[in-house]
């Protein structure tokens, strides 16, 4: 089953949100700034969408790891 081009923007979206808090909360831990933290987590998010997105729709045209299903006749 090969999967619609909106299922993998969705799927980016919410990994980035999810990543991006992860970021600023590390970059948070480290530089001590809270500024320093939403400029990492700022900068991060697009390009990480931008990259994931790419990477998703690449996966898709692979058959690696797919199984095939199989053929049901009545």
């Amino acid at each position: 089953m090969e999967e619609k081009a909106y299922r993998s923007v969705v799927k980016t979206i919410s990994w980035r949100v999810l990543g991006t808090i992860d970021t600023m909360v590390i970059s948070y831990l480290i530089t001590g700034s809270l500024a320093m933290a939403a400029s990492i987590g700022s900068i991060e998010v697009v390009t990480k969408m931008i990259l994931y997105y790419f990477h998703e729709r690449i996966w898709n045209k692979l058959n690696f790891g797919r199984a095939k299903a199989p053929d049901y006749q009545i």
